[in-house]
Parts: structure tokens; sequence; C-alpha cells
């Protein structure tokens, strides 16, 4: 008999799955937000509705305007993040206390993206939706936990961190 799947890796093949239908040519996100072990919401990411996405226009926009740049320069990026995505679904009831799962991974290989973590901007999203916990894939089997109550706790802005 196989072993089954633990709860939280259920939730994060289910967020690498929607990732699969992210449009960036260089990494694919997924998130999915549980609340009270339903699925509230997914989401991935890939420019907003109506625009072409970089799939579809065959370049990286990013990359095209920003060469050089391999972290930051969201501006020059047309995606909307998967967590953005994602709560933008869903209501700010179904997101009070809920658990983020987010996954991603670099398209030329499917390596799980090094260090994934929500960016500033996601973090502050996710701050005022509600949302208690994001849970991270690190591997197939291992992931990291992030309170967002330490968010709030350790401003990255007054520490001077800001990494966008």
């Amino acid at each position: 008999m196989e072993d089954r799947i633990d709860k939280i890796n259920y939730y994060l093949d289910i967020a690498e799955t929607v990732a699969s239908r992210a449009t960036c040519l260089r990494k694919k996100y997924g998130a999915v937000i549980v609340n009270h072990d339903q699925i509230v919401s997914t989401g991935y990411n890939g420019a907003p509705r109506g625009r072409k996405n970089c799939s579809d226009l065959g370049y990286c926009t990013k990359k095209k305007l920003l060469p050089d740049q391999r972290h930051g320069g969201y501006d020059a990026c047309r995606a909307v993040h998967s967590e953005q995505n994602a709560m933008l679904c869903a209501s700010r009831e179904e997101m009070l206390g809920a658990t983020l799962y987010l996954v991603g991974y670099r398209t030329e290989n499917h390596d799980y993206e090094n260090g994934a973590a929500p960016c500033l901007m996601c973090r502050k999203l996710i701050i005022n939706s509600g949302i208690d916990k994001v849970i991270v894939r690190k591997n197939e089997k291992e992931y990291i936990t992030f309170e967002v109550d330490d968010w709030k706790a350790n401003d990255e802005f007054l520490e001077g961190k800001i990494n966008y």
C-alpha cells in the first residue's frame, strides 16, 4: 500500500499544477489559498487579463528592457504575481486566518526556485489580506513556513532591506 501524502505537500502539489498554467518564459509560480481545509482560490503568474503574455509575445519584456538585471525590476515585468492573482479572486472573509501555498520553478529545467518567497509587495498584500501563514516549496518534499505575524513585526522597509 502506498503512503498517503501529507496535507501540506498535497496543497503544494496543487500549487505546482496551478503554476503549469503560468505564462512567464523564465519562471512559473502557482499559489493556492486554503482556509479550514478548503481551497478558497488559486493563482498563477501572467499578464493582466486582456493583455498579451510573454508566452504570446515570444520574449520576456523584463529581459528585453533590463537585460542585465537578474532580481527585481518588477515594473518591467508583464506578470501579475501568482499570490496577487489568488488574492484577487478571494474575499477578505475567505482569507482571514488562511494559509497560502506557493511553488515556483524555472522553466528551462523545472528546478524549484532557490530561496523562493513572496516579494515585499506581495508580503504587504498578504498582510492586508488576513492570511496567517505562507508555505513555500523548497523541493519535492521539503518546504519553508512563513508566519505573517513575523513580517508585521520585522518590517524590511524600516531595516533598509528593499529588494525591488
